[in-house]
C-alpha cells in the first residue's frame, strides 16, 4: 500500500476513497476516523451509566440501596464491561476468519438498535432495571465487534512508520471515551435520563452507513472452524470468575464482604477451573480462539501485562474519585445531592485533557523512537499522580487535585498508544484480529476486576473506622445510642454506593419515626449537605490509602513490564 498523501483527480479521488478502494492513498485516513468513531462510541458508554445511575433509577422509580436492589445496581455498571470482556477474543478471531470489517460493521449496526431499544424502555422499577440490563448485554455485544477489530483494520491499513500515530489516535480516542462519558453522562442526566442512549443514535446511524461504505478488508484473512470448546470454557470461566469477584464486595452471613459466600466462591473456584480446562483445550486444538503461542512473544506478553495493570488501576481510579466527589467534596461545597452528577462530570475534565493532551503526542513520538520508554514513563507518571492524591487533604483545594488528575491522564496518555502499538506491531498479520480481541478483553477485564479489588480494599478500610465515626456522629445529634451502634454495625458497602451515587442515606437509615423524635435542628443537621459527608471523609481516606498505593504498585510493576526487550527474533519489522 502506498503512503503518499496526494489523491489524483482531487475531490474525484476523495470521493472514491470515500465509497470504495481500499488501494486508495486516503483509503487509511477513512479507515483511522471511522474506527476512532467506532472506539469512542463504545467505550463512551462503558462509563456514561457510572455517573448516570442516579438519575437512571430515579427515572424508573427504584431505590437502589435498597436491599434486593443492590444486584440492579451491580449489574447495571458491570454487565457492559463483561460481556466485553468475554467476547471480544471470539469477536476478534471471527475477525480473522471472516473479515474485520464485516464484522466491525454489524457492530456498529447493533449498537444503534440497541441504543435505540434502552432509549425505549417501557418499564418501572425492576423490570425497568431488568430491561435496560438485558439490552445492555446486547449493546456490549456490538461495542465488543467494534473494539475488537478497529485496531486490526488500522494495523492493516497504515504501514508501520506511522502505525504507531494511527493507533494512538483510536486507542485514546477510545480510553478517553471513559472519561468522555462521565462528563456526557452528568450533562444528559441533568436533562432527561433517556438521553444517555439517545445520544447514541444519529452517531450510529451516521457511522453504519459511513462503515458499510467506505470500510473494506486489506489484511489476510484466514478461513477456519469456529473453537466451540474453547469459546464456550472461556465465555463460562471468565463470566463465572468476573462475577464472583464483583458479588464478593456484598455483605453475606454477618460479614462486611462475601468472600465466605458459597456461589462467590463457586464462581472464583469454578471459574479458574473452567479456565485452566479451557487453556488445555487450546494447546490441543488445530484452530485455537486464542491463540496461546502469542504469549511466547515477548512484546505481546508484557504489553498486555502493563496493559492489564494500568486498566485496573485507571478503573480504580475513576470509581475513587467519583465517591470523592459526589460524596464528599461537593456538598460539602454547597452542592445538592441532585447537582453531584454534573459537576462531578465537570470538575473530572482535567482528568481527560490531560489523556487527550498526550495520547496523539505520544503515539507519533513512539513511532520515531519506539515504543517502550513510551509506555513505561507514562506509566511512572501515573504513579506519581496517585502518591500526590495521598497526600491531599479529604477536603482538597481543587487546583491542587485537578494538576494531580491531569498528570494522571498526561501518564495515561503517555502510555495508552505506545503500549498498544507495541502489542499489535509484534505479532503475525494474520492473527491481528485475535491479537487486536485479546488485548481489549485484558483492558475491559482489567475494568471489571477494578470494581471488585477496589471496593473490596475501601470497605476494609472503611471497616476499621467507619462504625466508630458513625455511632459518635449520630449520639452527638442525640440519637439513642441503641439505634446509633445498629446503624453503625450495617455493612459499610450500603454507605459506599450512597457515597458513589451521590445520595445522603442518613434519612432512610433511620427513619422518619426516628427522626421524628429529635428536635427539630439536629433532625435538619443530620439529613443536611454536610453531616454525612464529614461523617466519612475520615473512614473513606482510611480506605483510600490502601487503594492508591495497590495503584502505585501496579504501575510501577507495568512500567517494568513495558521496559522488557524483545527477543532478537522477535524484533519488529520496518514495513509491513
Amino acid at each position: 500500500m502506498t503512503d503518499t498523501l496526494e489523491a489524483p483527480g482531487g475531490r474525484r479521488g476523495l470521493r472514491g476513497a470515500l465509497s470504495g478502494g481500499s488501494d486508495h492513498p486516503h483509503y487509511k485516513w477513512v479507515a483511522l476516523s471511522n474506527t476512532t468513531l467506532g472506539m469512542l462510541i463504545a467505550t463512551i458508554n462503558s462509563s456514561i451509566v457510572l455517573i448516570s445511575l442516579p438519575a437512571i433509577f430515579n427515572g424508573i422509580h427504584l431505590n437502589p440501596l435498597a436491599p434486593g436492589n443492590v444486584s440492579y445496581l451491580l449489574w447495571m455498571l458491570m454487565g457492559y464491561m463483561l460481556v466485553s470482556a468475554v467476547l471480544v477474543v471470539t469477536l476478534g478471531r471471527l475477525g480473522d476468519m471472516y473479515g474485520r470489517v464485516r464484522i466491525y460493521n454489524l457492530g456498529f449496526a447493533l449498537f444503534t438498535v440497541t441504543s435505540i431499544a434502552l432509549s425505549l424502555d417501557p418499564f418501572d422499577g425492576g423490570g425497568g432495571a431488568m430491561w435496560l440490563i438485558g439490552w445492555r448485554v446486547l449493546q456490549a455485544v456490538g461495542g465488543a465487534m467494534l473494539m475488537a477489530n478497529s485496531a486490526a483494520i488500522l494495523t492493516d491499513a497504515f504501514p508501520a512508520a506511522q502505525r504507531g500515530m494511527a493507533l494512538g489516535v483510536n486507542i485514546v480516542a477510545g480510553i478517553a471515551g471513559s472519561f468522555i462519558g462521565l462528563v456526557l453522562g452528568g450533562l444528559l442526566a441533568e436533562w432527561n435520563w433517556r438521553a444517555i442512549f439517545w445520544v447514541n443514535v444519529p452517531i450510529g446511524v451516521i457511522g453504519t452507513v459511513w462503515a458499510y461504505r467506505s470500510l473494506h478488508d486489506t489484511g489476510l484473512r484466514r478461513p477456519g472452524r469456529i473453537d466451540w470448546w474453547g469459546n464456550l470454557t472461556f465465555a463460562v470461566g471468565l463470566t463465572g470468575l468476573l462475577a464472583a469477584i464483583t458479588y464478593g464486595i456484598q455483605p453475606y452471613g454477618g460479614h462486611s464482604q462475601g468472600w465466605t459466600s458459597p456461589w462467590v466462591l463457586t464462581g472464583l473456584i469454578g471459574g479458574v477451573a473452567v479456565l485452566a480446562l479451557f487453556v488445555w483445550i487450546e494447546r490441543h486444538v488445530s484452530e485455537p480462539m486464542f491463540p496461546l503461542g502469542l504469549f511466547k512473544i515477548r512484546a505481546f506478553a508484557y504489553g498486555n501485562i502493563g496493559g492489564l495493570l494500568a486498566a485496573i488501576a485507571r478503573g480504580g481510579l475513576q470509581f475513587m474519585l467519583i465517591i470523592w466527589l459526589q460524596g464528599i467534596w461537593l456538598p460539602l461545597h454547597g452542592y445538592s445531592y441532585e447537582s453531584t452528577p454534573l459537576w462531578a462530570g465537570i470538575y473530572l475534565l482535567p482528568l481527560t485533557v490531560g489523556f487527550l493532551a498526550a495520547g496523539p503526542i505520544a503515539g507519533h513520538l513512539s513511532d520515531k523512537y519506539g515504543p517502550r520508554l513510551f509506555a513505561a514513563f507514562g506509566l511512572i507518571v501515573m504513579a506519581l499522580s496517585f502518591g500526590g492524591l495521598l497526600i491531599v487533604p479529604t477536603d482538597f483545594n481543587y487546583w491542587a487535585f485537578a494538576g494531580l488528575i491531569f498528570l494522571n491522564g498526561l501518564g495515561g496518555g503517555l502510555f495508552a498508544a505506545p503500549n498498544t502499538s507495541l502489542i499489535m506491531s509484534s505479532v503475525p498479520a494474520h492473527l491481528r484480529g485475535a491479537a487486536s480481541g485479546m488485548r481489549a478483553t485484558f483492558q475491559n477485564a482489567g475494568m471489571v476486576l477494578s470494581i471488585g479489588v477496589f471496593f473490596s480494599l475501601m470497605v476494609a478500610g472503611l471497616s476499621s473506622s467507619l462504625p466508630t465515626s458513625l455511632s459518635s456522629g449520630l449520639t452527638a445529634q442525640g440519637v439513642p445510642a441503641a439505634a446509633a451502634g445498629q446503624i453503625a454495625g450495617l455493612p459499610p458497602v450500603g454507605t459506599l454506593f450512597a457515597a458513589f451515587l451521590g445520595y445522603n442515606p442518613i434519612q432512610s437509615l433511620l427513619g422518619p419515626q426516628l427522626l421524628g423524635t429529635l428536635p427539630k435542628a439536629n433532625a435538619d443537621t443530620l439529613v443536611g449537605r454536610e453531616f454525612f459527608p464529614h461523617l466519612v471523609s475520615g473512614p473513606f481516606h482510611d480506605g483510600l490509602v490502601i487503594v492508591f498505593w495497590l495503584a502505585i504498585a501496579m504501575a510501577l510493576i507495568g512500567a517494568v513490564a513495558s521496559l522488557v526487550k524483545p527477543a532478537a527474533h522477535q524484533a519488529e519489522p520496518a514495513a509491513d
